[in-house]
This record gives structure tokens, C-alpha cells and sequence, in this order.
């Protein structure tokens, strides 16, 4: 299997990818896991540990990129902001184009999504699905 691009910021769950966050004492979850300060209180350091957040949650907003500032960087591709199950609002590649055009609030999971790097190996990046198809109620004429 090959290994992860941001190893730091996202791990193999037993259910699948997970983002490597963290919990304060008061209760407040946060992405990416750090130790100096809880936005909602204040507590730092051991108050601060590690959890594992899963890769799920409801698209917020999405965007489709059509030029980009590196030339290496093939466009089109979509990014997105997703609210995270647990909580936390996150900004993350989407795996395709359909996953952008989707309607706000629709689910989205994590995957994992083959990259090759400029040296020519290949990596692991996690990158975000439309869980749904569109599932708006029809309105009857």
C-alpha cells in the first residue's frame, strides 16, 4: 500500500480514512490536532489530546478551480468546505467535479485517491465524495 501525503493530518481508520484532530477537556473539537490553545476556552497543552475524527460529513460550499497559480497543478479540480459529523468545518479537495456541483448540505465521505508526486512515486491523499445522489423532493404538477 502506499503511503500517505499528509501523514500528520490524516491516518488509515478501521473503517476508513480519519482526520487527525483533537478534543479539549471543555468538549470543543478541532482540526488539525495542536496544543496551543482551545478557541472556545483557553486551555492548552494536556487539556488538548488527540482524536480521531472520521472523514464524513455535509458539503458547506464548493468551488471548481480553472487556473491555478502552479503550472504543475492540472486543472479543472474541485475543492469544497465540509462540516465535519463531529463538528469542525474544514476546507478539502473533492475527488471529482460531480461532488462539486452537488447541492450544499448533500453527505460527502473521505477516500483515498492515488497521487503521483514530481519524482514519480505514488501516494495516498485523502480527498472527499458525494456520499448521495440528489435526493431533493420532486414537487408534483
Amino acid at each position: 500500500m502506499d503511503p500517505l501525503l499528509k501523514p500528520t493530518l490524516y491516518a488509515f481508520g478501521d473503517t476508513g480514512p480519519v482526520l487527525l484532530g483533537g478534543q479539549c477537556r471543555c468538549g470543543y473539537i478541532f482540526f488539525p490536532m495542536q496544543t496551543f490553545g482551545c478557541e472556545r476556552c483557553g486551555h492548552s497543552g494536556e487539556a488538548l489530546q488527540p482524536k480521531a475524527l472520521r472523514a464524513r460529513g455535509r458539503l458547506v460550499t464548493a468551488s471548481v478551480v480553472h487556473l491555478h497559480a502552479d503550472q504543475k497543478r492540472s486543472t479543472p479540480f474541485a475543492i469544497g468546505t465540509v462540516a465535519l459529523e463531529e463538528g469542525p468545518v474544514i476546507r478539502v479537495v473533492l475527488s471529482d467535479l460531480a461532488s462539486a456541483t452537488n447541492a450544499p448540505h448533500k453527505p460527502v465521505a473521505g477516500e483515498w485517491v492515488q497521487v503521483s508526486l514530481d519524482d514519480g512515486t505514488t501516494v495516498l491523499d485523502l480527498r472527499f465524495k458525494s456520499e448521495a445522489k440528489d435526493t431533493a423532493p420532486q414537487v408534483e404538477r
